[in-house]
């Protein structure tokens, strides 16, 4: 299992420049990747494409990027954009995001997401693989070609909880991307829904990159606490609290990797053994060392 880190966006006229601190940052610990999430903030490829430019030797990549808002076109250029930028070493996730932002915010309908993601993918697609979209479906068409020059394709990861939207980032992608999913929803429901998915169709066994929050930390209820104030809106919202209702939990809180050392790995092997094929760290407590340089050791086996 490889080990990645998310990279939480920091205010401030200088924002980019310490996002890019950051990157270099992931690069010297050893993290195998790093990852930006698109909220409301920096926009994350373009923010990637700048700060991860001057490094090397790291995955880069969006958890995720909400498909609504933008045509499959004008992303699969800005991915392509952003992935030249990093000389190839960019991954693309994309998800639904969820109803209570494309609806009240965007003003979108998010009536049959699935339909949706499925044409969103008919032309996103073959764009990211270099070649030509023609589509037309009921959400959305799309009839075009790009001339950005990438040598290669851009990877795609799906956000997919729920078993048809796993059958479609099986099928339509190199894996998904998980958020708040627990080790026994992986094992039980996420890795054998996608795998057999990707194996009807023929696929190579699809990557599960699980983003989770982790501190290691003698003071676990603390901890636990302070995920649950920083996370709290993620229990409440309806694909997310599907996936702690099977897992069997009250909310964000019991979902954070905490502990001392061996607690923290223990459950680490734990998500391995389900079947994450990149687990990322989301460090949340303010003025935490001792998670990062836990995580070091971890890189370095």
């Amino acid at each position: 299992m490889r080990v990645g880190v998310l990279l939480n966006e920091r205010g401030g006229v200088e924002a980019l420049g310490k996002l890019a601190d950051d990157v270099r940052r992931a690069v010297d610990d050893g993290f195998s990747s790093a990852w930006m999430s698109q909220i409301f903030g920096l926009d994350a490829l373009t923010a990637l494409a700048v700060a991860g430019s001057g490094v090397s030797g790291i995955e880069l990549g969006t958890a995720v990027v909400p498909t609504y808002p933008r045509h499959p076109a004008v992303l699969a250029q800005q991915a392509r954009t952003t992935a030249l930028a990093l000389r190839g070493r960019f991954t693309l996730g994309v998800g639904l995001s969820h109803q209570i932002v494309i609806e009240e915010m965007y003003g979108y309908d998010f009536g049959r997401p699935l339909r949706h993601m499925n044409e969103y993918l008919s032309v996103l697609a073959p764009l990211l693989e270099g070649e030509n979209a023609s589509f037309t479906g009921e959400t959305l068409r799309g009839n075009v070609g790009l001339s950005v020059p990438n040598e290669g394709r851009v990877p795609l990861l799906l956000a997919a909880l729920g078993p048809k939207m796993l059958k479609l980032a099986a099928e339509r992608a190199d894996g998904t991307v998980l958020w708040m999913t627990g080790p026994g929803t992986v094992r039980e429901h996420i890795v054998p829904t996608i795998t057999a998915a990707a194996e009807a169709a023929g696929r190579d066994a699809p990557r599960v990159v699980c983003v989770l929050p982790v501190c290691v930390t003698g003071d676990v209820e603390r901890a636990r606490e302070q995920a649950g104030e920083t996370f709290e809106v993620y229990g409440v919202l309806p694909s997310y609290r599907a996936m702690m209702d099977r897992e069997g939990v009250a909310g964000p809180k019991d979902l954070a990797v905490v502990g001392d050392e061996d607690a923290v790995a223990a459950k680490l092997e734990e998500l391995s053994e389900a079947g994450v094929t990149d687990f990322v760290a989301a460090e949340y407590m303010p003025g935490d060392r001792r998670t990062r340089e836990f995580l070091k050791t971890v890189t370095a086996k």
